[in-house]
C-alpha cells in the first residue's frame, strides 16, 4: 500500500467534482485516453503530440506524473487532496484503475475512482513531517514518510495516528521543492484563525466590505438575528446592491439550514444579494442548493476570504494592515509547474 498525494487540479477547479463523484482527478486535457498507451515509450509519445510545443525536460515531467497516475498507483493505496481552502485536506483509498472520462465537466478526463474516507481533515491533525511533503510542487507525488500509509490511514478513520517506527527517513523537500505559494496561503489562513475569532471575523469581514466601496452596519456581539452585517453600496448605503452578510468563524462546515436562514433574513431586510462566510466551509447540500442562488447568494470559505483580502488589501484601514502584516511578493514560474 503506497501513500499519494493528488491535488485537485490548478486552483482547486476538479476538487469539488472529485469530492462528489469519488475521484480523483488530475489535468492534461489535451492528451487522449492514456489507457491505449502499451509502455511508457508509448505514453511519451502522446505526450510529445499532445504538447509539441514543450521541450523534452518538460514532456519528461509530465510523462512521470501520467505513468504514475496511470500505472504506479493501485487499488488499496491512500491518497491526500489538498483542498482548496488550504486549511484541510480529504484522505482516500485508491477503488480501481485508471479511467478515461470524457464525459465529466471541466475537461476532467483522467481519473480514478476513491473511496473518500474523510474530506474534512485538518491540517492541524496531519504529522509535520508529512505535512512538509504534501507541501512540495507539483500535481501528484508519492508521499515516502516513515509509517506514512499507516498513520493517514489513521486520520482516515478518524483515530489518533500512532508515532512512526524507528527508521531512517527520506530527506524531506528542499525549500526550492516547496510550493511557496501554498505554504504562504496556509500561514495567512492559519494566522487569521487564530488572530480573528469569533466576533472579530465580523470585524475583518466589514472591514473589507468597506474597502470594496460598501457602507455597513455591523451587529455588535452576541445575538445577531440572523444578520452580522448589512452592507448597500453608495455614501449613505441605500444604493444597490444591498447585502446580508452573515459570518461563521470556527472550523465547522456550515450546512443547509445556515444558508435558507440567510434567505429569510435577506427578504425581512429588502437586501438584493446575500454572503455567507463561512470560515470551515460547507457541506455537499449546501453548494448544490447554492447552485440555484447563483443570482442572489455568494459563498465564501476560508481561501475565498484570503483572496478578497489579498485583491483589496492596499484599501484596507492601516489599522487591519497593522493587525494583519503582509507584503508582495514576485517569483518565477518555472515550466515544470504549468499544466496538470
Amino acid at each position: 500500500m503506497a501513500l499519494w498525494m493528488v491535488r485537485g487540479g490548478r486552483d482547486g477547479v476538479f476538487e469539488q467534482l472529485a469530492l462528489e463523484q469519488g475521484l480523483v482527478i488530475i489535468g492534461f486535457a489535451e492528451m487522449p485516453d492514456m489507457g491505449k498507451a502499451a509502455d511508457p515509450a508509448e505514453l511519451r509519445a502522446m505526450c510529445g503530440k499532445a504538447y509539441p510545443d514543450s521541450p523534452t525536460a518538460r514532456i519528461s515531467n509530465f510523462l512521470g506524473r501520467l505513468w504514475s497516475f496511470r500505472e504506479r498507483m493501485q487499488p488499496g493505496d491512500l491518497v491526500v487532496m489538498p483542498l482548496n481552502d488550504h486549511s484541510t485536506v480529504a484522505v482516500g483509498r485508491i477503488t480501481g484503475p485508471y479511467e478515461y472520462r470524457p464525459d465529466l465537466p471541466d475537461r476532467a478526463t483522467h481519473a480514478r475512482p476513491v473511496e473518500w474516507l474523510r474530506t474534512d481533515v485538518p491540517l492541524t491533525e496531519i504529522p509535520a513531517d508529512i505535512l512538509r511533503l504534501l507541501r512540495s510542487r507539483g500535481t501528484l507525488k508519492s508521499i515516502r514518510a516513515a509509517d506514512g500509509q499507516a498513520r493517514i490511514l489513521h486520520i482516515g478513520e478518524g483515530r489518533t495516528p500512532p508515532p512512526p517506527e524507528p527508521s531512517t527517513p527520506p530527506e524531506p523537500p528542499t525549500d526550492d521543492d516547496l510550493d511557496i505559494e501554498q505554504v504562504a496561503r496556509e500561514n495567512i489562513i492559519a494566522y487569521i484563525g487564530r488572530r480573528f475569532q469569533s466576533h472579530e471575523l465580523t470585524r475583518l469581514v466589514d472591514e473589507l466590505l468597506r474597502a470594496q466601496g460598501y457602507h455597513t452596519r455591523r451587529s455588535p456581539a452576541g445575538p445577531d438575528g440572523g444578520v452580522d452585517i448589512l452592507a448597500g453600496a453608495g455614501p449613505m448605503g441605500f444604493d444597490r446592491p444591498r447585502l446580508c452578510v452573515q459570518v461563521k468563524s470556527g472550523n465547522q462546515r456550515a450546512d443547509v439550514g445556515v444558508l435558507r436562514e440567510l434567505q429569510g433574513v435577506m427578504r425581512n431586510h429588502g437586501a438584493d444579494q446575500g454572503l455567507l462566510v463561512s470560515w470551515g466551509g460547507w457541506n455537499a447540500n449546501v453548494d448544490a442548493e447554492a447552485k440555484k442562488l447563483f443570482f442572489e447568494v455568494r459563498l465564501w470559505k476560508a481561501s475565498h476570504l484570503v483572496d478578497e483580502l489579498l485583491q483589496h488589501y492596499d484599501r484596507l484601514s492601516e489599522g487591519v494592515k497593522a493587525e494583519l502584516p503582509l507584503k508582495q511578493v514576485y517569483m518565477l514560474v518555472t515550466e515544470e509547474e504549468g499544466d496538470g
